[in-house]
């Protein structure tokens, strides 16, 4: 039954070895010019530059000068990362999709059913094996771009969670492709004919993906609060190096949200930026959004720090896991009432 598999699959299993052999040899000669230009610019120093809590104003400058040039040089690179957005999709439907519905449809169901094997141990041999192919492409392509992406993501001072970034690379890549390959076959038994196959996956996929990246994802774990004083802060806070930020305000003295979505600073002294101005600075110049907000007023954050990438990674791909394990259970079970 398996060499029977991979007989009739070995043209889609030799055009995604073909496929991710192109990728690689596009991906892993520009991430070794990438980092080599990241370390000879030595960008991971004026990262650490830049994201002090006073930055060096003498340093700032040529940091921020190379910083552009690494990014006008690689950026559009970044546009390759939308490929690997729709990647896990790609696979649900030419591999998931068709492997049920193109049997009914041609007829050739009813030969294969009849030969000695049931149809539970087909389905259990067919599933299986194209689930196992769909992991190990996606534990390539995800881990893989997950070298690839670093010095992009590290140039441009972006977090990790950000939507674009967190759902190409690391192990939720493989969740995704499970979960699309397990939605395309349990399509395929529902409704056994190609395009509706194809049309369920398409729309479940999406339907589940934008819901869950936008309503359940910030939520995986209780977020954390920070409250930054507006004296005695130049510019912008924007909290530590990598943690995704969910939402911010400034409160007064009391912990009431006076202004949502926003943050403020003390205005810096013009004969010298390096000296923020107090409630009663230079020249007696109170800070204005002191003088706004009242004293004690504060920025305040909820965030999910940094170091959570990798936990969050591991829950929403469990998640996907575990629904891709319900669609095959499904479909399995659909599979003896197929005519």
């Amino acid at each position: 039954m398996i060499w029977l598999t991979w007989r009739q699959h070995r043209r889609q299993a030799l055009f995604t070895l073909v496929a991710l052999l192109a990728l690689a040899a596009l991906m892993i000669p520009t991430g070794l010019m990438m980092r080599a230009s990241y370390a000879d610019k030595g960008l991971a120093e004026c990262l650490r530059v830049l994201n002090a809590v006073q930055p060096d104003p003498g340093r700032s400058g040529p940091c921020s000068r190379a910083l552009n040039q690494f990014a006008d040089q690689f950026d559009p690179m970044s546009l390759l990362g939308v490929l690997f957005l729709v990647l896990p999709l790609i696979v649900g439907l030419f591999w998931g999709a068709p492997l049920v519905a193109r049997e009914v449809e041609q007829g050739t169901h009813r030969f294969a059913w009849t030969q000695g094997i049931g149809r539970r141990k087909w389905a259990l041999v067919k599933f299986g094996s194209v689930a196992v192919v769909a992991v190990l492409v996606a534990v390539v392509y995800g881990l893989g771009m997950s070298w690839w992406v670093a010095p992009l993501t590290g140039a441009a001072q972006q977090n990790r969670f950000d939507v674009f970034f967190f759902d190409m690379q690391g192990v939720a890549p493989i969740g995704y492709t499970l979960f699309a390959v397990a939605l395309g076959i349990c399509a395929g038994v529902y409704w056994p004919r190609m395009m509706p196959a194809m049309a369920v996956t398409l729309g479940g996929f999406i339907g589940l993906r934008i819901p869950l990246t936008v309503l359940a994802r910030p939520h995986y774990l209780p977020p954390e609060t920070r409250a930054i004083p507006i004296e005695g802060t130049i510019g912008e806070p924007g909290g530590a190096s990598g943690d995704w930020i969910i939402d911010k305000g400034i409160r007064d003295a009391g912990g009431t949200m006076v202004l949502p979505d926003a943050q403020a600073a003390c205005a810096a002294d013009p004969a010298n930026a390096a000296v923020p101005v107090g409630p009663a600075g230079p020249a007696g110049r109170k800070c204005p959004p002191l003088e706004e907000f009242g004293e004690g007023a504060y920025n305040w954050q909820l965030f999910q720090p940094a170091d959570r990438f990798w936990l969050f990674q591991a829950i929403e791909s469990g998640i996907f896991v575990a629904l891709a394990a319900v669609l095959l259970y499904l479909a399995v079970r659909r599979i003896r009432r197929v005519a």
